[in-house]
């Protein structure tokens, strides 16, 4: 081919242009370059030094630099450029070079640095790359390698740098690797290595300076002989399952600055000399651990940045020598049995950013230094016994966005400032002992978001100004002493979503103008003094769950619009309230939700005498005609059910299995004659127009999905009716074709297929089960507070580099939602769409813990708005639904929601952001310190969701842009250059949730 394409180069009309740049514009015949990244090679130029991307030596004007990084080119490796005999540095990170690496890379003999990270290259490592004589530098990292790490590689004379990380590498991690001696790097994290000890021949890497192993299926105690790395600047052990005691030999790290050990199950304690030697150690994580004793005050002692020691069995006191650090930010030491007092002078000597202290024993005051240098962003201290006064300082902690207090012995008023401060997102001091009153300086707490304050002593009335705070979803002040009415204000409250203030001293009567709680989920104003009616408007609450009004002196009727609600909780006894009880409500199973109202009637025995229970015999012989016509109805579809099952059951034994072709794109365990008889109707675990997804149990006990085609067709588009019942579709004959091309795609986002089965009137296709979660289940469910901003950025960068994969190297998925456990399942059905559940949208499935991500796709009846007139989708469209999910992870709402009126969650935001301003667009639960980058990638969510589909950009554009985001962020909340863990932001909440 090579030949073919110089000899086509020779023959086409050029002035001068020179043999290294002949070779060079072969990348433009055999790369596809959609962005015009090669618009300045121009061949009439008589060298290529001008070129965008090419760097020559300025004498002898040879090419010496290649970097083609971010080009978005597609294609395989150009093999070409190792004609180019000067070529020393090759760098295509970050663009779709796909296929398997080829062995002649061989050729390319110059080459020092070559960096071929975060494209789609597949197969196993060349074992050529160690001949490569000069090579120092190979970055393989985010590809799609798989296999062994092949021997040769201890072979390579001058390799200082190897990075492999993120790539599918499934054998052992090979003791080889510690013959090259020369190595400064050896990063091979997140690879699903076979389970293995970390090789004891790393030891021989003298020259290292990091070693990154994290997510590696580690086993095993760590080796002695890694403390002889005496150039070890950066060790990562994380997210693995080492256990054992922590050698005292890697105190001998006399030059490492950062160890990252959290996640495994290391016991014993940790080394209790030696710490002194470290003295350029200045992070350290070994939590997640079950590490023992207590923390040496050698380790303390040292100049420390980061310590992240929770979630283990400490004990004992924290060493005073911490406070002298000049330069510590972050302290965590929540989820352990520590006791004594926080060091007094804590804070004063550095500029603290965040303390947890949660779930321990410590005693004592507040150190008031804590925010000496007015940086500190966190305090939370919730479950230990600390007394006193909160320290007047932190009031004036104007930097705070967290506060977390409760469950302690604190007494005393709270500073008038602490209420009051603008950051503050939530504030909680529950289950102590503070008196006073809440201060009117609360006015000032205009991010405040949640207010927890309940079992307390607080007294007075509850001011005005609480109903300013418009960001306000939580505010829990129960079992205090406050009296008074409910200011008129509260009903401001758009955003509140929980008001319990139940036990207190509130009187009055229940403010009007409360059918503004929109989202209210939870009422509870019980045992108080409030008086009354219950007002009519309370039956407007659409989303309110739990309704608390108990104990109090509310009189009049029950609004009858109470029973348009759909209450798991009720209870208004222990009132004065009379007349009839809503029909809805009229049943034995409510009756406590009513007793000790004297006036109340209805038709529940024992609330009023037989007498007046006889008006509402009507209401008994209406509903009980009602039920018995149901039950008709019910039996007739019952018998209607069997006669149709029984026919489907006699056509499908009729199939002949004999006929079925099998098609396979992986080593298979299983027969087609075994997938045959899983489809049962009693599998059925998704449906829609073109065809049935069935979950098929094996003998061998895997499960798969078995997505079941009609027609014949594969590629089709939904015109009218379904397809299995003779709908229109249009057909594809380029189905085999195209799922050979299906069948050879290896992502880390998307599901493998794994055979596909075929007759002349059906087709089925076997996919990998994935039984995890969708998003709305994580985003708009019981865990909505626990998705921080890392983890949603991380959804939306993997779902968008599963659908550009998709989009770039096959065709648009499609998906299929579990009808029975509402899960997700993507197959990709070559934009064969099905209208009723929506077109392609990639999401996630996010494994235990938060640790493991997979993108399967995602669907909730939403897409482009040019399906309407044109009832067909394409890539464009499915950029639309993406950008729809971003919207979701940034706003935290639904894509259709009651709220929006007529509107949907597209309309809404642009209406939103025109009219309040992005900070009502934005999730109030999402920490404000990602405020910036939350906002850039809103933007690409109203990018993506242009009304015109020609102004949305690519899927690569997308994962450009948030590429760019994450680069951002990584640079300004990195631990000296690595991010922290993508769910390390909640960390605090998992270990010291109430």
């Amino acid at each position: 081919m090579l030949p073919l394409l110089l000899l086509l180069l020779l023959l086409t009309p050029v002035h001068s242009l020179n043999l290294q740049g002949l070779y060079l514009h072969t990348l433009t015949l055999s790369l596809s370059d959609p962005d015009n990244f090669f618009s300045t090679w121009n061949q009439r130029d008589p060298t290529p030094c001008n070129w965008t991307g090419v760097t020559c030596d300025t004498q002898s004007e040879e090419v010496y630099s290649l970097d083609l990084s971010s080009a978005n080119l597609f294609g395989p490796f150009p093999l070409p450029l190792c004609r180019i005999n000067t070529l020393t540095f090759l760098s295509l990170y970050n663009n779709s070079i796909n296929s398997t690496l080829p062995d002649n890379i061989s050729d390319c003999q110059s080459l020092q640095h070559l960096d071929l990270s975060q494209n789609l290259l597949t197969g196993s490592l060349p074992t050529t790359l160690s001949h490569l004589p000069s090579l120092n530098y190979l970055d393989l990292t985010g590809n799609n390698f798989s296999g062994d790490v092949p021997p040769s590689f201890a072979a390579f004379p001058r390799l200082e740098v190897l990075s492999l990380v993120a790539n599918l590498f499934d054998g052992e991690i090979p003791s080889f690797l510690g013959n090259i001696t020369t190595l400064k790097q050896l990063n091979l994290s997140y690879n699903p290595f076979r389970p293995g000890r970390v090789p004891p021949e790393l030891g021989n890497l003298t020259n290292l300076e990091i070693l990154w192993m994290s997510g590696c299926n580690l086993m095993g105690p760590i080796p002695d002989s890694l403390g002889g790395l005496k150039k070890l600047k950066d060790l990562d052990l994380a997210l693995n399952n080492l256990n054992g005691n922590i050698p005292s030999s890697l105190t001998g790290l006399t030059s490492v600055v950062q160890i990252e050990l959290y996640n495994n199950s290391l016991t014993g304690e940790l080394p209790a000399t030696g710490w002194n030697k470290m003295t350029s150690l200045r992070l350290l994580d070994a939590s997640m651990n079950y590490l023992s004793g207590s923390i040496p005050d050698e380790l303390c002692s040292l100049p420390l940045e980061s310590l992240n020691l929770y979630e283990n069995q400490l004990e004992g006191d924290l060493p005073k020598s911490l406070a002298k650090s000049p330069n510590l930010y972050e302290l965590r030491l929540f989820g352990n049995r520590l006791t004594g007092e926080l060091p007094a002078d804590l804070g004063k000597n550095s500029a603290l950013l965040w303390v947890d202290a949660s779930n321990n024993k410590f005693q004592g005051q507040i150190p008031s230094g804590l925010c000496e240098k007015g940086t500190l962003e966190e305090l939370l201290m919730i479950y230990n016994s600390f007394s006193g006064d909160i320290p007047a300082s932190l009031g004036e902690c104007t930097s705070l966005t967290r506060v977390r207090l409760g469950y302690n012995n604190f007494s005393g008023e709270v500073p008038a400032g602490l209420w009051g401060l603008p950051n503050v997102y939530l504030l909680e001091l529950a289950d102590n002992s503070f008196s006073g009153g809440i201060a009117k300086t609360i006015a000032g707490a205009s991010n405040l978001s949640a207010l927890v304050i309940s079992n307390n002593g607080f007294s007075g009335g509850i001011p005005e100004e609480i109903g300013w705070l418009e960001n306000l979803t939580e505010f829990t002040g129960s079992n205090n002493r406050f009296t008074g009415s409910l200011p008129d204000s509260i009903v401001n409250l758009g955003q509140l979503w929980k008001l319990d203030l139940h036990n207190n001293g509130l009187s009055g009567e229940i403010p009007s103008g409360i059918h503004s709680w929109k989202k209210l989920n939870e009422l509870d104003l019980a045992d108080n003094d409030f008086s009354g009616n219950i007002p009519e408007e309370i039956g407007t609450l659409s989303v309110l769950n739990y309704l608390d009004l108990s104990g109090n002196q509310l009189s009049g009727k029950i609004p009858l619009g109470l029973q348009n609600l759909r209450l798991n909780e009720l209870n208004l006894s222990s009132n004065h309230l009379s007349g009839d009880i809503p029909p809805f409500y009229a049943k034995e199973i409510y009756k406590s939700s009513f007793l000790g109202n004297p006036g109340l009637c209805g038709d529940i025995a024992g609330l009023c005498d037989k007498k007046t229970g006889y008006k509402n015999m009507g209401y008994v012989w209406l509903l009980r005609s009602i039920f018995m016509l149901a039950g008709i109805v019910f039996i007739v579809g019952v018998v209607w059910f069997y006669l149709k099952y029984r026919n489907f059951k006699k056509a499908k034994s009729a199939i002949d299995k004999s006929k079925w072709t099998l098609m396979s794109f992986h080593k298979l365990g299983f027969s087609e004659f075994e997938i045959l008889d899983c489809l049962d109707e009693d599998n059925v675990i998704g449906t829609g127009s073109s065809g049935k997804v069935y979950k098929a149990v094996l003998s061998s006990g895997e499960v798969v999905a078995v997505k079941k085609l009609w027609g014949g067709g594969a590629k089709m588009v939904v015109e009218s009716g379904d397809v299995e019942k003779g709908g229109n579709v249009i057909q594809d004959d380029g189905f085999e074709a195209e799922v050979e091309t299906l069948g050879k795609i290896r992502h880390k986002n998307i599901v493998k297929l794994w055979c596909c089965c075929t007759t002349k009137d059906c087709k089925l296709l076997v996919y990998e089960h994935m039984p995890n979660g969708s998003l709305g289940d994580l985003l708009h469910g019981n865990k909505s507070g626990m998705l921080s901003w890392p983890i949603r950025y991380k959804i939306a960068m993997d779902a968008a580099e599963g659908l550009s994969y998709l989009h770039h190297d096959c065709v648009p998925p499609i998906v299929h939602r579990d009808v029975k456990s509402n899960n997700i399942l993507l197959d990709g059905d070559f934009g064969a769409r099905v209208a009723d559940f929506g077109v392609a949208k990639a999401v996630d499935a996010i494994g235990k813990g938060g640790k493991s991500m997979s993108i399967i796709a995602g669907s909730c009846g939403y897409i482009a708005p040019e399906y309407a007139y044109t009832l067909r989708v394409n890539e464009k469209s499915d950029i639309y639904s993406f950008g729809v999910v971003i919207l979701e992870l940034v706003t935290g709402r639904l894509p259709v929601d009651p709220e929006f009126g007529e509107k949907d969650l597209v309309k809404w935001v642009c209406t939103t952001l025109d009219q309040k301003g992005i900070d009502h667009v934005l999730d109030s639960k999402l920490d404000s310190c990602f405020k910036e980058e939350v906002c850039k990638v809103l933007n690409i969510g109203l990018l993506c969701t242009s009304p015109l589909p020609i102004n949305r950009p690519s899927m690569r554009r997308v994962v450009k842009l948030l590429q760019e985001i994450g680069a951002e962020s990584q640079s300004k909340n990195g631990k000296d250059g690595k991010l922290t863990p993508y769910y390390y932001e909640d960390a605090s909440d998992q270990g010291s949730v109430a």
